[in-house]
């Protein structure tokens, strides 16, 4: 496991990284912007899906900004790999960031099964949220705010 983590820190856009601190700096800006996106679209859905905020319409906002939360989590990803290979063997034993990558799956998880769902699919057709949805709703801020967390906690240890 340690030679491919060397191996990713070796890759060129690594080594870019590491000796470019305006382009490092760049790939953490989209990082950071990113995760705004995400966590800034999948936070009101999830509390209106939770139950707060009954008179905006699922119908409409669902669609909108699962969207725009996946486009976010897909940035997060991509710039997050790329920070991640600047010093991927510390970051690989770094409790923190092992921490941040379980709850980042768990959030996938939860939602690819909300959106394969049933619930997920009369909410948006329909606005009728059903009960396991609102739990996966909470679950799922409570996850993202939580990986957030684990993000900062990073470069305190």
């Amino acid at each position: 496991m340690i030679e491919i983590l060397e191996w990713v820190s070796a890759t060129t856009p690594a080594v870019a990284l590491r000796r470019s601190g305006t382009l490092y700096m760049l790939v953490n800006a989209a990082h950071i912007l990113a995760i705004g996106l995400l966590v800034g679209a999948i936070l009101p859905l999830d509390l209106r899906l939770a139950g707060f905020f009954r008179k905006a319409p699922v119908e409409i906002l669902a669609p909108f900004l699962s969207r725009a939360a996946g486009i976010g989590l897909v940035g997060a990803i991509l710039t997050g790999f790329c920070l991640f290979s600047v010093r991927a063997v510390e970051y690989a034993a770094n409790p923190a960031f092992l921490t941040k990558l379980c709850l980042i799956t768990l959030g996938v998880l939860n939602l690819s099964i909300v959106h394969f769902g049933r619930g997920w699919k009369t909410a948006v057709s329909s606005g009728i949220i059903r009960p396991r949805l609102r739990f996966s709703a909470a679950l799922s801020a409570t996850v993202w705010i939580a990986a957030v967390l684990a993000g900062r906690w990073i470069g305190f240890l």
